[in-house]
Order: structure tokens, then C-alpha cells, then sequence
């Protein structure tokens, strides 16, 4: 027997038990349950809706010169139940905009 034979036959006899152990500890991730509605993330947090989110982010474009693919939503939160402020970003400068759920933009300003 050579001494690549020798490896060859140690590399057989160990590569199945491993991928066997790699695939049952993928099952076993895989198998967990989600948690449940109330304890997931985001859930108390409303964020603005996309559509609006664009119209602060046009706003903030036209408002900074900026060309409106710069212009990038971080983050959005609700006031109140009728209006929220979105953060953006345009070229790097930061700002915020108040848009009402009706889509009429209330506010931009820097940050």
C-alpha cells in the first residue's frame, strides 16, 4: 500500500461521518421554531410605508440639490397616527422629512 492509498482510504472512512454531522447540526437549525408574533422584531415599531418614504426622499432631493439616486431612506418611525419622519441620507448629508399618511410632505430639513 502507498502512502496516497493510506490517505485515500483515511479520507473516506472520515468525510461521511463529518458531513453527516454537519447535515444532522443543519437539520436541528433548520427544524427550530419561529417565535411568535408578538416577541419578533419590529412588531412595535411602525415604520413609514415605501411610497411614502420615496416622496421624502424626492423632496429631499430636490430640497439639497442632490440627484434623486443619492437619496437613500435609513430609517422611518410614526409621530403620530397620521404623519411620520424619515431619515435619509443624500450624498452622505443627512436629513429628515415629516410626510402625513396622506403623502403631503410637511417638512425637510438637515439633521
Amino acid at each position: 500500500m502507498t502512502r496516497y492509498d493510506h490517505v485515500s482510504r483515511l479520507a473516506c472512512e472520515l468525510v461521511p461521518g463529518k458531513l453527516l454531522a454537519l447535515l444532522a447540526a443543519g437539520c436541528m437549525v433548520a427544524c427550530q421554531t419561529a417565535p411568535p408574533p408578538d416577541q419578533m422584531a419590529r412588531t412595535t415599531l411602525q415604520t413609514a410605508p415605501a411610497d411614502l418614504q420615496l416622496l421624502c426622499a424626492n423632496a429631499v432631493a430636490t430640497a439639497s440639490k442632490v440627484d434623486s439616486s443619492k437619496v437613500l431612506p435609513v430609517s422611518s418611525s410614526a409621530l403620530d397616527p397620521q404623519s411620520f419622519n424619515v431619515e435619509l441620507s443624500a450624498s452622505g448629508r443627512k436629513f429628515n422629512c415629516v410626510v402625513d399618511n396622506k403623502g403631503v410632505v410637511k417638512s425637510v430639513h438637515p439633521a
